[in-house]
């Protein structure tokens, strides 16, 4: 069975969209695999939403441990620990998935602009997203 870098680079790239957007609540289970001729690949994508701004007390940043923490993920931990130690991904790849989530924010905060969250939700979601775009240098 293989695993091919593309796939690896679309788990990056989910992994650290949700991270970015807040959802703490994506355990492995919700990244999926499919087997086909020998060749895993990543399903569908399913279970994408910010869980942060609504649940209340001490918040975890991700339901999967990296380097022995869930939150105060730092850009070390994502890009270095996670996209070239755990992942296998060189430079290139994890340059093209920093340079995508980076072009998507404008249009991340118009959508959030127009979402139907209250305005106390959506200043919530956009002080976590600010902060964690930051963190990962996105800024």
């Amino acid at each position: 069975m293989t695993f091919p870098v593309i796939e690896k680079a679309k788990f990056f790239k989910r992994f650290l969209f949700n991270f970015l957007c807040g959802n703490e609540d994506m355990h492995l289970k919700n990244y999926s695999l499919i087997t086909r001729n020998n060749i895993i690949e990543l399903a569908p994508a399913y279970d994408f939403l910010n869980s942060s701004i609504v649940l209340k007390g001490d918040v975890e940043e991700t339901a999967l441990t990296l380097r022995g923490k869930k939150k105060n993920l730092t850009r070390n931990i994502l890009v270095e620990y996670l996209g070239k130690e755990r992942m296998s991904l060189n430079n290139k790849p994890i340059a093209n998935v920093l340079f995508d989530l980076e072009n998507a924010l404008t249009g991340w905060f118009k959508l959030l602009e127009i979402s139907f969250l209250s305005d106390e939700m959506k200043e919530l979601f956009y002080q976590l997203l600010k902060d964690r775009i930051h963190r990962l240098g996105l800024d």
